[in-house]
């Protein structure tokens, strides 16, 4: 019951500290994202700290459940008490916080109006690589749709006296480069995806939200007792990341329209296409577990023998 205890505070303080630090770096990325954005647009700070909570959420419950389960195995606890243990608190979090999400967005705070970046004859560009486009807003940031000067290398300067009108097009953030590694990018794209899944099953009710998020996390948390692959703890780590990696993948991959059309079709009406990714999370997660079982049983008969 004692080693129950510290399971569930160990892994009640990993949770917290990863949703609040993650959070908050989001919430940073956001604000910088939306102050360097033209035209400038109204924005809210709860606005804000909403949609980064959401992708943190969603980085936190996979970190929260790898961190947890690399624990489990390293001291040895009873697989099924702490399985349920883990899975019983990760959707208790879940769920409070997508709540309180939930109700938070009816709140209507004043909206901050976007910052301004510069005056008449603003140049933007990106200064780590001068061998860029760039363009000359004539009348700054109070007027980006207005007249331009576009300079492309190894071309003349080009005149635009304003934007076509009713059009859409909006000048990238600044400056236009990004500079982040693709697999971060894509790693950071995902984890959206998976939050705005959580996000539509809870809008779309308790039992919805309930089986998605309760299969998702049954089957991350039968992992732990799989990944034993070698004697360092070390890469015993590294291999859980991959893996849990590769979940994350695969849950965006089978929630694109274009493949619930597929599974739907598949299935030709026999289990309705909300429930057929659920029901492969929770039938991997007993394949996992069916095998953990055995391999247990297995090492205590051989140790008794011996």
């Amino acid at each position: 019951m004692r080693k129950l205890a510290r399971l569930a505070f160990f892994f009640s303080v990993t949770f917290v500290i990863i949703f609040a630090a993650t959070t908050s770096l989001k919430f940073l990325a956001l604000r910088v994202d939306w102050a360097i954005n033209l035209p400038p647009r109204p924005e809210t700070v709860l606005t804000l700290i909403i949609a980064a909570a959401h992708w943190a959420l969603s980085l936190t419950l996979f970190s929260s459940i790898l961190v947890t389960t690399n624990y489990i195995v390293r001291k040895k606890l009873f697989p099924i008490t702490s399985i349920f243990c883990v899975m019983l608190l990760a959707f208790g979090f879940s769920f409070v916080i997508s709540f309180a999400l939930e109700q938070w967005k009816s709140v209507p705070p004043a909206q901050t109006a976007g910052i301004q970046l510069g005056e008449k004859g603003m140049i933007i560009s990106n200064l780590m690589n001068r061998n860029v486009t760039a363009v000359v807003l004539l009348e700054g940031t109070a007027n980006p749709h207005g007249p331009r000067v576009m300079a492309i290398p190894n071309q003349p300067l080009a005149f635009h006296e304003a934007l076509p009108m009713g059009s859409n097009l909006t000048l990238p953030p600044v400056p236009f480069a990004d500079n982040t590694p693709w697999f971060l990018n894509s790693l950071g794209i995902d984890i959206r995806l998976n939050a705005e899944v959580f996000q539509r099953k809870f809008s779309e009710g308790f039992f919805y939200y309930l089986f998605y998020a309760g299969a998702l996390i049954f089957l991350l948390c039968s992992l732990g007792y799989v990944i034993k692959f070698s004697a360092w703890p070390l890469a015993n780590l590294f291999i859980a990341m991959l893996i849990f990696r590769g979940i994350l993948a695969i849950t965006t991959f089978f929630n694109t329209p274009e493949m619930q059309i597929t599974i739907e079709s598949f299935l030709n009406n026999l289990v309705p296409v909300t429930f057929a990714l659920p029901l492969i999370f929770l039938v991997l997660g007993v394949l996992v577990q069916t095998y953990s079982i055995l391999g247990i049983t297995v090492k205590r008969r051989v140790s008794n023998e011996i």
